[in-house]
């Protein structure tokens, strides 16, 4: 069977010249259509697997927003296809649960670098090797969140693979360790728990791409466990307007 770097792409069906340089990628497919609602003259170039893709214009240049899926493994393919048919920058979109006590629900959060608690990236480099965000791409999502006046966090967030792994870690065979390195990554100032920075964050190193991250906070387990305030909050629109005037900040400046 032929995977090849040209024509269409075996997993999103997209072909060179259907999506813009600039990506979002949220996990959610159907959230696809709502993000491309910012765009001008929106169409749907591609509906596949847990991959659906739209592409408009942004300040008149052609942008797109891709679905990933959840995790590691579907969101590096979504990458890797997509570079190979030339996009060049990524913002991911999407939620995660707070760890850090001043991350609150509604909040947003922007990463600058990913814990490696996954096992995509292990198949791309060398633990020692770091997961971290473009600074371009922080940046522009700093400066959006700022001007659009949202409470938000910059800093590492932790991925792992396992979503029960985190929300019921006594029940799992191995959660000792798991415990244990909760206890770190709190510790160690870690904002918040997702499932792709990581991966997306060293792929985009191998393939000489821009990526960044920014989140919708949830909800903050730890803070729940104080009882102290916990709002949980679930419409991503301002994680997606965040990464929608990032994406105009980055055209701006590319030109």
């Amino acid at each position: 069977m032929k995977y090849s770097t040209h024509g269409e792409q075996y997993h999103i069906g997209l072909n060179e010249g259907d999506v813009g340089e600039y990506v979002i990628l949220p996990g959610d497919p159907k959230r696809c259509k709502k993000i491309a609602e910012y765009f001008d003259n929106a169409q749907l170039m591609a509906d596949r697997r847990e991959y659906v893709t739209y592409t408009g214009y942004l300040n008149g240049v052609k942008v797109s927003v891709t679905s990933t899926g959840i995790g590691g493994p579907s969101a590096s393919i979504a990458m890797e296809e997509l570079a190979n048919i030339g996009a060049k920058t990524f913002i991911r979109v999407g939620t995660c649960g707070g760890i850090d006590l001043d991350v609150k629900g509604g909040d947003i959060v922007i990463a600058t670098g990913a814990i490696r608690m996954e096992g995509t990236t292990k198949e791309y480099a060398p633990i020692e090797f770091p997961a971290v965000a473009n600074l371009d791409v922080i940046n522009a999502l700093v400066s959006s969140a700022k001007a659009l006046d949202y409470n938000y966090h910059t800093g590492i967030v932790q991925c792992k693979d396992s979503f029960y792994g985190q929300h019921s870690p006594d029940r799992m065979p191995v959660s000792y360790e798991l415990q244990n390195k909760w206890e770190a990554w709190k510790r160690l100032g870690c904002l918040a728990s997702e499932m792709e920075s990581a991966a997306l964050f060293v792929v985009a190193s191998l393939r000489k791409v821009k990526v960044g991250s920014v989140f919708l906070t949830v909800g903050n387990q730890e803070r729940e466990k104080q009882n102290l305030d916990n709002p949980i909050v679930h419409d991503t629109d301002k994680a997606i307007k965040t990464a929608i005037e990032a994406i105009k900040i980055l055209i701006e400046q590319d030109k």
